[in-house]
């Protein structure tokens, strides 16, 4: 009868665990007073993105390609992969604020734009550990471009803005450049 006792019991703890699991709902509407919109804040941050894709350190690496890419004009099908370094000053020495981590997608047959997906990790110490995530596309010939913030964490959670970015160096040789950023965020 022992025998018989733990598997019971065994059996009795995991119908309970499945049962308050399902008993949980879907949704559930929250008051307007959940997201203190009171609070929001309008934040701008300004920093430089450095995009390294040349010589051993590099911090931006092609990891595809479409059949096309090296003979499209504008690398049709390329997708990269990034960790760049985000720092408070052009110069790459200048006072580190973060990474941006993600991927661009030339993802344009006839003109040069990106398809960009990344995160802006900040190690600032006010901002350190929080993200925002950008997603747009970045026709990069452009002087200046727009990219819509679409979310973050930390202190940037329920953010949402843009993203100004403009080219103040490109290397022509190995495609290395330095982007000045202006992003205005509410959170």
């Amino acid at each position: 009868m022992a025998n018989n006792l733990i598997p019971t019991t065994l059996l009795l703890i995991l119908s309970s665990i499945i049962f308050l699991a399902k008993s949980q709902p879907f949704s559930t509407s929250l008051p307007r007073s959940t997201l203190r919109p009171e609070r929001q804040n309008l934040t701008r941050l300004h920093f430089f993105f450095h995009d390294v894709v040349g010589g051993p350190n590099a911090t931006a690496i092609r990891v595809a390609a479409a059949p096309i890419t090296n003979t499209s004009t504008t690398g049709f099908g390329a997708v990269v992969i990034m960790d760049n370094l985000l720092t408070e000053g052009s110069n790459p020495n200048s006072r580190r604020v973060g990474r941006a981590q993600g991927m661009y997608a030339s993802a344009d047959m006839t003109n040069m734009s990106f398809m960009m997906v990344q995160n802006y990790v900040f190690d600032d110490e006010r901002f350190n550990g929080s993200t925002l995530s950008v997603l747009g596309r970045n026709p990069i010939t452009s002087p200046v471009r727009e990219l819509p913030v679409v979310g973050g964490t930390g202190v940037f959670r329920f953010a949402s803005g843009y993203a100004e970015a403009r080219t103040i160096f490109l290397n022509e040789t190995n495609g290395d450049a330095i982007v000045e950023y202006n992003v205005y965020v509410l959170h």
